[in-house]
């Protein structure tokens, strides 16, 4: 969904809440149903069916045979599917966690502004990102490292602030002091995360085949699924601060990841260049008779 749109849902949600006082925690749930019946009767009068081509028709235990022979016979490919489960693993547990981290005793927060704050954050991540691609350097696999880095630091914050704010028992409220320096971090997350997209794609039609995209990354949700159910299985079981540095640590090890990408690319790149310019030189040389 368009991140325009998603600001603008943010805003609505929160006029809805504020509006309807007497059911405001349902409220967003049936404008959501609403929206839902309508898109639903758009798509079943003007949609059709697309059967693709019947001749690229594999099974599924073969399209994941093929994924696993690509990823083992290709690191930059195993490595770019771990750093984008490692992120998004992160970024989905994130998403459940920010809510209870800015309100730990009930404090009354606005969560559709926040959301749009958000959406808004990723948007400017997303622009940035943009013209960061549209130049030569730095390279998406140099500049990649920074935003893991950074995102690892923006998601520590929880953790460092639980120290600042001696805990009153009090229940209601507005946002805490800790509360706002975490908003900032989340915020600092979200435009990493809209830098993320737009970096991660560009590489992805660098690296991995187009034949077989779909199927690799695919393949590298499996365990990105089973780590976010565990995670929100377990969610009472472990505290919020720990969850926080989980999401942290992958992060640091994305960006560890991504340096060992770069080095592979450059190292790749370095003697294709020598080998062409050998080439070249060879051709040019004049014979000795």
């Amino acid at each position: 969904m368009d991140q325009k749109l998603l600001v603008v849902a943010g805003l609505s949600i929160q006029e809805l809440f504020e509006v309807h006082q007497s059911y405001a925690v349902v409220a967003p749930f049936d404008a959501a149903a609403c929206f839902l019946a309508i898109g639903m009767a758009i798509i079943l009068s003007s949609w059709t069916e697309n059967f693709g081509d019947s001749s690229d028709n594999k099974n599924l235990l073969a399209q994941f045979r093929s994924a696993a022979v690509a990823i083992a016979s290709d690191e930059k490919v195993a490595l770019l599917g771990a750093i984008q489960s490692l992120f998004e693993g992160s970024m989905y547990t994130f998403v459940f966690l920010w809510t209870p981290a800015l309100s730990p005793n009930d404090e009354e927060i606005p969560h559709g502004f926040i959301f749009a704050t958000f959406m808004l954050a990723s948007m400017l991540g997303s622009s940035f990102a943009a013209r960061l691609l549209a130049r030569s350097s730095p390279r998406v696999e140099s500049y990649m490292q920074i935003v893991f880095v950074v995102s690892a630091a923006s998601l520590l914050l929880p953790i460092l602030t639980n120290f600042m704010d001696i805990p009153s028992g009090i229940k209601g409220g507005g946002i805490s002091f800790s509360g706002c320096i975490q908003l900032l971090g989340f915020c600092t997350f979200e435009a990493c995360v809209g830098i993320f997209w737009p970096s991660i794609m560009k590489m992805r039609s660098q690296y991995i085949p187009e034949e077989a995209r779909s199927t690799i990354m695919n393949f590298f949700r499996i365990p990105l699924n089973m780590f976010v159910c565990i995670v929100l299985y377990n969610v009472d079981a472990f505290p919020i601060t720990i969850m926080f540095g989980m999401c942290s640590i992958f992060l640091v090890m994305a960006s560890v990841l991504q340096r060992r990408l770069m080095v592979i690319a450059e190292g790749q790149k370095s003697r294709s260049e020598d080998w062409t310019a050998m080439k070249r030189d060879t051709e040019t040389e004049p014979l000795n008779i």
